[in-house]
C-alpha cells in the first residue's frame, strides 16, 4: 500500500477537505483508496456499520472513496466534555475519559492501535490519504506524538503540507512550520498547496517562487477559496443562514459540549428554512420551531441553557403553541431527571431536567453505537427513514408508551428488532428521539414541516445525499484543476521500484 499523509500548518487550514478532494479524485481515476486519521479530536462523530464511532471528516471521506466507513479509518477518537478532559475512543469503542496529561503518557500505548489500523487497511486497499491533525510544529505536543510527524515517521510516508492563505502570513506558515521540523522530518515534507485563495493568482506568483526557492520545496497547487462549498462540517459551526423567504424559523441553542451539529446541515439547505444558532445573549422568542442538540456533556449543558432563560423562553414557546424537538442530550433534557451515578460525564450526579417530559435518564458506561433503519409516526402521517445512534444513557417512563419512531437495527447483535423509540407529548407539541441524521432523507423533513403546518414545500426540498455527491465531484474538479496531480501521483510513488506498482495519472 502507498501512502501520503496531508498535515497543515494551522487547525482548519482545509486538511479534511483536501483529503476527501483527493479521495474522490484517485477513486474516479479507478484506485482503490482509503482515509486515515490516526488521532481526531471532534465532537462530531459518526457511526460505522461495524459499530465503531469515528470522527465525521473520516465518515465524509470514506464516501468520496466510496467505500464503507469502518473504525480503522479513525483508530483514536478523542471526545472532550471538559476544558482539560476528553473521552477516549480506540477502534471505535470508549474504553475511558481521561485528563489531557493521562492521555499524554497513554499515547505510547495508542500507537499501537493506530499502527494495527494502518496494517489492517494496507491489507485491502492500495493508496491511503492520511489526515494529519492541528499543526506537526506544536513543540509541547512532539513527544510520543501520533497525530502528525511521529506516524509518518513510523509509518516511512511522504507528507504534503498545506496552509490557508485566507488567513493571513502564509509564507510564514509554511516557512517557520518547515523550520520548526526536525531533519527527518523536513526531508519527509514533499511539497505545499496553498488553500482559500481569492484574487487575481499572477500577485502570488512572486510569492510562490520565492517559497520554492527559499525551502527547496515545490509549490503543487493553489486552490481557490470556494465560497459556496458545503460538506459535512467537524468542529466549526457554521452561524450564518441566508434564507430570503423562508416559511418556517427553527432556533437552535448553541450549548457549548453540543455535538453532531451535522444533525442540521440538511435543514440549512431547505430554501423553505431558516435555521438559527442561538447565542449567549440572544433569545428563543420567534421561533416555530426549537431543537435541543445533542451534547457531550448533558448535565453541563443542560445547567448553562438554565442559566441563560432559555428554560423559562422554553415553556413561553410552548404556551403560545410553539413546537420543541429534542435530539439525543436534548431528548435527555426534557424529562424530569438526569442520574450520572458513576461520573460518566461529570462529578455531578443528579441534576433536575426541564420536566417537560414524564421519563428519567440514567447514564451508563455502556455506550449505544448502531445504525438504524426507522418508521416515523407524526400527526397521522408516516415515513421512512434513516439515523444512527450514539449516546450513554437508558430513558424510561410514561412518557416514552407514546414512541415517535420504531427502529430496526442494521446489525442486531443480540437487540431485539422493531424496537419502539422515542416520544410524542399527549399535547403532540413535543417529539423526542435518540437518532441522529434524523432530517438526512427529505420525507422527515418534510413531515415536520408538515407538523408545523406548513405544507407543499416538496418539490423544493432538497436531499443532503444527493447534494453532498455533487459538491465532492466538484471538489474533484477544482483539484484536477488546480494541482499538480502529476507531481501528487509521483509523491504517492516515491520508494516504488516496479513501474507496474505505480499510480498514473492517464
Amino acid at each position: 500500500m502507498k501512502t501520503l499523509m496531508v498535515q497543515g500548518t494551522t487547525s482548519d487550514a482545509g486538511k479534511s477537505t483536501l483529503v476527501a478532494g483527493l479521495c474522490r479524485v484517485l477513486v474516479n481515476a479507478g484506485y482503490n483508496v482509503a482515509p486515515f486519521k490516526p488521532q481526531n479530536m471532534a465532537l462530531n462523530s459518526a457511526v460505522t456499520k461495524d459499530g465503531g464511532e469515528i470522527g465525521r471528516a473520516q465518515a465524509l471521506q470514506a464516501i468520496a472513496a466510496k467505500v464503507e466507513a469502518r473504525f480503522d479509518f479513525n483508530p483514536i477518537l478523542l471526545k472532550p466534555n471538559t476544558d482539560t478532559g476528553a473521552q477516549v475512543i480506540v477502534h471505535g469503542k470508549a474504553i475511558s475519559n481521561m485528563e489531557a496529561s493521562k492521555y499524554h503518557d497513554y499515547k505510547k500505548v495508542a500507537i499501537q492501535a493506530v499502527l494495527e489500523s494502518h496494517q489492517r487497511l494496507a491489507n485491502d486497499h492500495a493508496v491511503l490519504l492520511v489526515e494529519g491533525a492541528g499543526s506537526p510544529a506544536e513543540i509541547n505536543l512532539r513527544a510520543h506524538d501520533i497525530a502528525n510527524m511521529g506516524y509518518a515517521e513510523a509509518v516511512d510516508c511522504p507528507v504534503v503540507l498545506v496552509a490557508d492563505i485566507d488567513r493571513g502570513g502564509v509564507f510564514a506558515h509554511l516557512v517557520g512550520t518547515l523550520a520548526l521540523l526536525s531533519d527527518s522530518e523536513q526531508a519527509r515534507i514533499k511539497g505545499f498547496i496553498i488553500n482559500r485563495f481569492r484574487g487575481d493568482i499572477s500577485l502570488l506568483e512572486s510569492g510562490l517562487d520565492w517559497l520554492e526557492q527559499r525551502t527547496g520545496k515545490p509549490v503543487l497547487g493553489v486552490l481557490p477559496y470556494l465560497h459556496d462549498l458545503a460538506l459535512d462540517a467537524e468542529d466549526a459551526v457554521a452561524l450564518d443562514n441566508k434564507v430570503t423567504q423562508a416559511k418556517v424559523k427553527i432556533f437552535v441553542p448553541l450549548l457549548p459540549h453540543m455535538s453532531n451539529h451535522t444533525d442540521f446541515d440538511p435543514l440549512r439547505l431547505q430554501p423553505n428554512i431558516d435555521l438559527q444558532y442561538i447565542r449567549i445573549g440572544q433569545s428563543l422568542q420567534g421561533a416555530d420551531l426549537i431543537i435541543l442538540p445533542g451534547s457531550k456533556n448533558v448535565i453541563a449543558d443542560l445547567r448553562f441553557l438554565k442559566q441563560q432563560g432559555w428554560q423559562q423562553e422554553i415553556e413561553q414557546h410552548l404556551r403560545y403553541g410553539g413546537k420543541l424537538l429534542g435530539i439525543c442530550g436534548g431528548y435527555q433534557m426534557l424529562g424530569k431527571q438526569i442520574f450520572d451515578p458513576e461520573h460518566i460525564e461529570s462529578h455531578v450526579e443528579e441534576i433536575s431536567g426541564l420536566g417537560l417530559l414524564d421519563f428519567t435518564t440514567s447514564l451508563t458506561q455502556d455506550k449505544t453505537l448502531s445504525q438504524v433503519s426507522a418508521t416515523m409516526r407524526l400527526n397521522g402521517e408516516t415515513c421512512q427513514l434513516r439515523g444512527y445512534e450514539i449516546h450513554c444513557g437508558v430513558s424510561t417512563g410514561p412518557a416514552l408508551n407514546a414512541p415517535l419512531l420504531n427502529i430496526h437495527y442494521d446489525e442486531p447483535r443480540n437487540k431485539a428488532q422493531n424496537m419502539p423509540e422515542g416520544c410524542i407529548s399527549n399535547d403532540g407539541q413535543i417529539i423526542a428521539t435518540y437518532l441522529h441524521g434524523f432530517f438526512d432523507c427529505p420525507e422527515p423533513t418534510q413531515l415536520v414541516l408538515n407538523w408545523l403546518g406548513i405544507k407543499d414545500t416538496a418539490q423544493a426540498m432538497v436531499d443532503i445525499n444527493q447534494h453532498r455527491e455533487i459538491q465532492l465531484e466538484r471538489l474533484a474538479d477544482v483539484c484536477q484543476q488546480h494541482l499538480a496531480m502529476d507531481k501528487i501521483y509521483d509523491i504517492i510513488n516515491q520508494g516504488v521500484d516496479t513501474p507496474s506498482n505505480k499510480l498514473s495519472t492517464q
